[in-house]
C-alpha cells in the first residue's frame, strides 16, 4: 500500500498517468506501471523502470510506434488482401482440374465396364458359335454313322429270320410239301448272301476341341492400361534455337522437358502438349509434337512467312515456364539460296494453286465477286458448314463465337461467349449443322462439343470427359455426331443424347492411326472421311472404324498434300480437301484418285482450313492465314 502513497510534489498529471487503468499501455514487465516508450531493437514497450535495462537502445515514442505498426499492420493486410483474386482464381482452376479428373475418371470407368462387357458378349457369342458348330458336325457324323446302324440292324434281321425258318424246315421230313418252302429259302438265302451291308464304318468318332487360350490369357492379363504423368506446367520447360528464331519455309524445332511438382524430371511420356505458333492477328502455325515416351518431347514447326510471332507451349491447357516466347521468323539470305537446292528455292516461291488448271470434268471459274472480311472481324477461323437454306457457318476460334452468313457473303448473325461453362465457347474449332437444324460446335479448348439451336440458344453438351480436343465435326446419314479429336488421336461417333456408339484410332502412322487428325466428311455411303493432317494424308472408314481407302503423301505433287485440313464431299461422291502447306484445294474421285485443283489464282489462299460445299453447289473455305472465307465457284 506504501508503494502507491505520492509525495506532495507529485504533480496532478503524473498521478493521473500511474493510476491509468492497468490494461491500457500497461508495462507487461512490471505491474502498475504505465509504458510510454518504445524500443525500436527489441521491439518492446517500456515503462520508466525499464528504461534502463534498454538505456542504449534507440527508443520512440509509444504512441509513434504504435502508429508506425498500425500503418506497416494495414499495408500487410492490403498486400494479403491483394492475393485473395490471385487465390480464388487458382482455387477455381483447381477445382475444375479435380473435377475434370472426377469426370475423366467416371468416363474410363465406363469405359472399362463398356468394354469388358463388350468382350463378355464377344466370349458369350463366340461359345454360343462353338457350341452350334458342335451341334452341327456331330449331327452330320451322327446321321451317318446311325443310318449305317440302322442298315446293319435289318441286314442282320433279315439274316437271322432267314436262317431259322431254313434250320427249322431242314429239321422237318423232306416232302413234296416242304419243297416249295425251301426252294423259296433257298433262293432267299441266295440273296442274303450277296447282300451289300456296309461293314466298314462309313464316318470316324473325331470330334476335338482347338482352344488357344495362352495368347489370349496372356492379352487379357496385358489388357488395357491407366495412363498419366505427374507433370505440371509450371516446372516444365523448353529449349532449343526453335525458341527464339526461325527461317522461312524451314523445320524449327523445340525441346520440352516435363517435371513434377518438386522439379523432378518425368520419366515417362503421353503427357498432354499443345503448341502453337501465331500472329498477333492470330494466324495459328500449326507443327507436330513428338512424345519420346521418356518425359520429353519435341515440337516441330513451319512458318511459311516472316515476321514476329509467338510460340505458346502448353501443358495440360497451362502455360509451361516462360511461355509465350518472342519468336522473329526471317527469310534465308541469298548466300543460302544458292547453296540449297534448286527444288527447294522453288518451292519456297511456288504459289499453290495458281498454275494449276482444272481438270476438264469441272467447269471450275475463278472466285466469286465476294470481299473479304476485313482483318479483325475474324481472328483464326477454321471451321466451316453449310445448311441447306443457304446459311455459311464459320467457327470463329479465337474470337469464341459462330458468325453465319448467306451464300453471298452478306452478315447474318452470330453468337458465342467466351467462357468454360457450358453454353460459353472457349476455343470453337469445328461446326457442323444437324438435319433437325441444330448447330453443332467442337470446342477445342473445353473438350466437349456443344449444341445450339439455329437461332444460338444453348440445348445440350455431348463428350465431356472423353474428348481431349476436338477439331472437326460433322454429322452421318443416321444424325449421328462425328467428332475427330486432333489431340486424342481418335474419331468418336455419339448420338444427339450424347451416347456414345463407337470410337477408333489411335496415334501413330498406321492405316487406322492418325496424327492430329483435322476435319471430317460423310459420303452416300455413310463413310467417313478423315484429313490425317501430319500423316498428309486422307482416310475413309465405314462408320464401324474399319479403314476403306488411304489416298495421299506427303508433297507438293497432283494428289500430294503438306497437312490436309478440310474436308468435302459432292453430290457425286468426289472428295474436295483443302491442302493446308501447299495453300490449295485438291478434287478426288471418291477412289482416291486425282482429278484436278479448284482455280484459286484470282484470289490466292493462305493456310486453309475449313471446307465445305454450299447449298448452291460452291465451294466455301476458312481462308485463316488472310481472315477471312471464300467462297468458289465449282459447278459439278
Amino acid at each position: 500500500m506504501e508503494a502507491h502513497q505520492h509525495s506532495p510534489d507529485s504533480s496532478s498529471e503524473e498521478c493521473t498517468v500511474l493510476e491509468a487503468p492497468p490494461g491500457k499501455n500497461a508495462c507487461p514487465q512490471h505491474a502498475g506501471k504505465v509504458a510510454d516508450l518504445y524500443c525500436s531493437a527489441c521491439e518492446v514497450a517500456l515503462c520508466e523502470d525499464c528504461v534502463l535495462e534498454h538505456e542504449e537502445h534507440p527508443k520512440v515514442a509509444l504512441s509513434q510506434a504504435l502508429e508506425q505498426h498500425r500503418i506497416s499492420l494495414q499495408e500487410r493486410l492490403g498486400s494479403v488482401n491483394n492475393r485473395l483474386p490471385q487465390i480464388s482464381d487458382a482455387l477455381s482452376f483447381v477445382k475444375e482440374i479435380l473435377q475434370q479428373l472426377t469426370n475423366q475418371r467416371a468416363s474410363i470407368e465406363e469405359d472399362i465396364q463398356s468394354s469388358f462387357e463388350d468382350l463378355h458378349k464377344q466370349l458369350d457369342v463366340r461359345k454360343s458359335v462353338l457350341l452350334m458348330e458342335l451341334e452341327v458336325t456331330y449331327g452330320l457324323k451322327q446321321k451317318v454313322l446311325q443310318a449305317q446302324v440302322d442298315s446293319l440292324v435289318r441286314g442282320e434281321g433279315d439274316i437271322t429270320a432267314t436262317c431259322t425258318q431254313t434250320e427249322e424246315a431242314l429239321a422237318g421230313e423232306a416232302c413234296v410239301a416242304s419243297l416249295q418252302v425251301e426252294q423259296e429259302l433257298q433262293e432267299r438265302l441266295g440273296e442274303l448272301v450277296g447282300l451289300g451291308l456296309p461293314c466298314q464304318p462309313e464316318e470316324n468318332d473325331q470330334l476335338d476341341l482347338v482352344m488357344e487360350t495362352d495368347g489370349l490369357r496372356k492379352s487379357i492379363h496385358n489388357l488395357g492400361t491407366i495412363v498419366t504423368t505427374s507433370a505440371v506446367a509450371s516446372q516444365s520447360e523448353a529449349m532449343g534455337a526453335g525458341l527464339e528464331q526461325c527461317v522461312v519455309g524451314h523445320p524449327a524445332s523445340v525441346t520440352i522437358v516435363t517435371r513434377d511438382k518438386s522439379g523432378g524430371a518425368c520419366k515417362s511420356g503421353n503427357a498432354i502438349l499443345s503448341a502453337e505458333v501465331f500472329t498477333p492477328d492470330g494466324s495459328i502455325v500449326d507443327g507436330e509434337i513428338v512424345d519420346h515416351k521418356n518425359g520429353t518431347y519435341e515440337f516441330v514447326y513451319i512458318v511459311p512467312k516472316e515476321g514476329n510471332f509467338s510460340l505458346a507451349l502448353r501443358l495440360y491447357d497451362q502455360h509451361i515456364k516462360g511461355s509465350p516466347f518472342k519468336l522473329t521468323v526471317t527469310r534465308v539470305s541469298e548466300a543460302e539460296v544458292e547453296v540449297g537446292s534448286s527444288e527447294g528455292a522453288k518451292r519456297r516461291g511456288k504459289s499453290p494453286g495458281q498454275k494449276k488448271k482444272a481438270s476438264p470434268i469441272y467447269n471450275i471459274s475463278e472466285s466469286q465477286d465476294l470481299p473479304c472480311r476485313n482483318k479483325g472481324e475474324f481472328t483464326n477461323l477454321q471451321g466451316v458448314a453449310a445448311s441447306s437454306n443457304g446459311r455459311i457457318l464459320i467457327a470463329d476460334s479465337n474470337n469464341q463465337c459462330v458468325q453465319i452468313f448467306s451464300n453471298e457473303g452478306e452478315f447474318k448473325s452470330r453468337f458465342g461467349v467466351r467462357g468454360r461453362s457450358p453454353g460459353q465457347l472457349q476455343r470453337p474449332t469445328g461446326v457442323a449443322v444437324h438435319p433437325s437444324g441444330d448447330i453443332i460446335i467442337a470446342d477445342y479448348d473445353n473438350k466437349w462439343v456443344s449444341i445450339f439451336s439455329c437461332e444460338g440458344k444453348f440445348k445440350a453438351k455431348l463428350g465431356s470427359g472423353r474428348l481431349m480436343g476436338p477439331k472437326g465435326v460433322s454429322v452421318d446419314e443416321n444424325g449421328h455426331v462425328i467428332v475427330v479429336d486432333n489431340k486424342a488421336c481418335t474419331v468418336f461417333i455419339f448420338q444427339l443424347t450424347g451416347k456414345l456408339i463407337t470410337k477408333f484410332g489411335s496415334r501413330g502412322n498406321g492405316d487406322k492411326q492418325f496424327a492430329g487428325p483435322h476435319f471430317a466428311a460423310v459420303n452416300k455411303n455413310n463413310e467417313i472421311i478423315v484429313t490425317d493432317f501430319h500423316n498428309h494424308s486422307v482416310k475413309v472408314f465405314t462408320p464401324e472404324g474399319e479403314l476403306v481407302l488411304k489416298f495421299g503423301s506427303n508433297g507438293e505433287g497432283n494428289g500430294q498434300f503438306n497437312a490436309p485440313t478440310g474436308v468435302a464431299v459432292d453430290i457425286n461422291g468426289n472428295i474436295i480437301v483443302a491442302d493446308w502447306g501447299n495453300s490449295r484445294i485438291q478434287v478426288f474421285d471418291g477412289s482416291g484418285s486425282f482429278l484436278s485443283y479448284i482455280n484459286t489464282s484470282a484470289d490466292p489462299l493462305y493456310g486453309p482450313q475449313g471446307l465445305a460445299l454450299t447449298s448452291d453447289g460452291h465451294v466455301v473455305v476458312a481462308d485463316s492465314g488472310n481472315h477471312c472465307f471464300k467462297v468458289y465457284r465449282y459447278l459439278q
